[in-house]
């Protein structure tokens, strides 16, 4: 299934001059909802081998000759790469963490983040895009930003100038799609905000600083404008779901989740036409 959005009318809601729109339509890929909870279903396993999973679903997905892997320094597993070229030396890096805590399945911390990265690079690949896209599965997130903190330090200052943006996702489908507002780019914020109001998807606003950091953090620090995305709410800490064994597929909304993959999906072919941050 394919998505056209046409640009004008999401420049109109964010307040970008027509003129830098254009009127050709954004054109993404869907994947089928029943392919999406395929992969969210291939959660269990050990920390090492969700990696070697995530990795083989980039492969599947169609990434397979720019797929890596970055070796982390004291970590039992690697951070897991699939890179899509595009025209430009610009690019956008999209993240989730693929560890969980050892008494937890980590289905929506965050297997929910990690699984999703195929699908978005499905997505996005159906036509050529101006940016770079760098898909990363981090690895020991739960141990303190471990995987990201070892990327982002490891970016050359070349490379750092020349990220617009990292995208994170972290616990998903607990909940409508949420944004971590004071951790996130009020530009990218903006954009996600007029991407779902034209697709009439539910988004809102929630910081929850008591729960501890989040990968994009690490970007932060290097100062690329960033963007976390996820679905905690309060009822989430009432019901201690997280890193705890309560965190298993059936607390997952799937209704919820697909709606936040339809909206990621049409935001990354969106991002790709923002004029550098």
């Amino acid at each position: 299934m394919t998505v056209r959005v046409l640009r004008v009318i999401v420049a109109l809601l964010l307040g970008l001059p027509l003129t830098s729109a254009g009127t050709e339509p954004i054109r993404v890929g869907l994947v089928p909802r029943e392919d999406v909870e395929s992969r969210l279903r291939e959660y269990s396993g050990t920390n090492r081998e969700r990696g070697a999973r995530l990795k083989r679903m980039f492969v599947d997905a169609g990434c397979g000759e720019n797929v890596s892997e970055q070796a982390v320094k004291f970590s039992k597993a690697p951070n897991v790469i699939c890179v899509l070229p595009g025209a430009s030396d610009r690019f956008i890096i999209v993240g989730a963490h693929f560890d969980r805590v050892p008494v937890s399945a980590g289905v929506a911390d965050n297997w929910s983040g990690a699984s999703l990265l195929p699908s978005l690079y499905e997505s996005v690949k159906v036509e050529p895009r101006q940016h770079t896209y760098i898909f990363i599965g981090f690895t020991d997130e739960e141990k303190g930003l471990v995987g990201s903190r070892f990327y982002a330090r490891k970016m050359t200052h070349e490379q750092v100038a020349a990220t617009d943006a990292m995208i994170n996702l972290d616990t998903l489908g607990l909940a409508p799609t949420e944004v971590w507002t004071n951790r996130s780019d009020i530009r990218l914020t903006q954009a996600l905000n007029g991407v779902a109001k034209h697709l009439k998807l539910p988004l809102t606003g929630v910081n929850f600083e008591n729960v501890g950091s989040t990968d994009s953090e690490s970007f932060a620090k290097r100062k690329i404008p960033r963007i976390a995305i996820h679905s905690l709410t309060q009822k989430t800490e009432d019901d201690g779901i997280l890193h705890s064994r309560k965190d298993k597929l059936s607390v997952m909304n799937l209704d919820h989740y697909y709606d936040t993959y339809h909206l990621l999906a049409v935001y990354l072919g969106f991002v790709d036409l923002l004029p550098a941050l």
